[in-house]
């Protein structure tokens, strides 16, 4: 930019917000980060039929299953969102998407991956998410992560993070793994969060869930840029579904170390339950290069900070 206002008197003004436009879209769509190595996770569990593992949960008809049921396209359009349920609900576990977002203006989409027993528990209820929000004319799409526990709605545990990588052109994984020790969130096998077991911590079985929908009043830049439906339907594709976690009695998950025993837990062996040294040393990397929100650095939201921030 420092070079096109020191020659701007020989450009015309229509060349000079054409490159500039040109300029933003290289620099937001090609973030110059090559992630670090690590062993991927993904790797180590069984992939689902979405027709065999989800229900719909709303928006039926604009869900559509394709390839024999292993990928799901979910839309928005002016009438409805769209969402998945798992059929079955989870005490701890290991939760794997691909995702391949919806291209183009997508200001105000939500699309989120994520655990909740709002169902069961509308008064207290936990929840772990992964929300990808949609972007305007001059952001990218980001990722934002929270966590909720026992019906702690009223503090969010909000964190936010740049992508890499254009994840509207090819599908990428967005992981969900949930222990007794630590809950993680991994992109493409990268950990970008860990949140450690303590006083505020999900505590009740949960669903898993796969949603599009309008989050127009909040998602992008605090409800500046609501979704405009003229770029409607926005589509966004799910596959390689993994959910493998523990479907027993709470006291029983803790009991099992080894991914192989049925019902107990299958993420509570040494590799799941502390990170590597390449994990850690990725995790420093995506927080260093990508995060741009903490609640835990938002002095202005607390007055007195959660105590996991300290």
């Amino acid at each position: 930019m420092a070079l096109i206002w020191q020659h701007k008197l020989l450009f015309s003004p229509l060349l000079i917000t054409t490159f500039c436009l040109l300029l933003n879209l290289v620099s937001s769509r090609t973030r110059p980060f090559t992630p670090p190595t690590v062993t991927p996770f993904t790797n180590s569990f069984p992939r689902l039929p979405i027709d065999r593992a989800f229900s719909n949960a709303f928006g039926a008809s604009n869900v559509n299953l394709l390839s024999n049921g292993t990928i799901a396209t979910l839309a928005l359009d002016k009438l409805s969102g769209s969402g998945l349920v798992s059929k079955s609900s989870y005490y701890y576990g290991f939760f794997s998407a691909a995702i391949k977002l919806p291209a183009g203006l997508s200001s105000g989409v939500v699309v989120a991956f994520y655990l909740s027993n709002a169902d069961k528990f509308p008064h207290n209820h936990d929840e772990i998410d992964i929300e990808l929000l949609g972007h305007d004319k001059r952001n990218d799409w980001v990722i934002q992560t929270n966590v909720y526990a026992n019906g702690s709605v009223s503090t969010g545990r909000e964190e936010k993070f740049y992508f890499w990588f254009d994840p509207t052109k090819e599908y990428h994984y967005y992981t969900i793994l949930w222990n007794s020790y630590h809950t993680l969130f991994l992109v493409d096998n990268i950990p970008v969060r860990e949140f450690k077991q303590g006083s505020v911590y999900p505590s009740k079985p949960m669903s898993v869930y796969a949603t599009i929908w309008d989050g127009s009043e909040w998602a992008t830049h605090g409800g500046k840029y609501p979704v405009d439906y003229k770029y409607a339907p926005f589509v966004v594709s799910f596959s390689e579904m993994e959910l493998t976690g523990c479907t027993s009695d709470p006291a029983q998950c803790s009991k099992s170390t080894t991914s192989s025993a049925s019902g107990l837990d299958p993420v509570n062996g040494p590799q799941f339950t502390k990170l590597s040294q390449q994990q850690m040393a990725a995790l420093d990397w995506a927080r260093r290069k990508l995060m741009f929100y903490s609640y835990c650095a938002d002095k202005n939201r607390f007055k007195v900070m959660p105590p996991e921030c300290h």
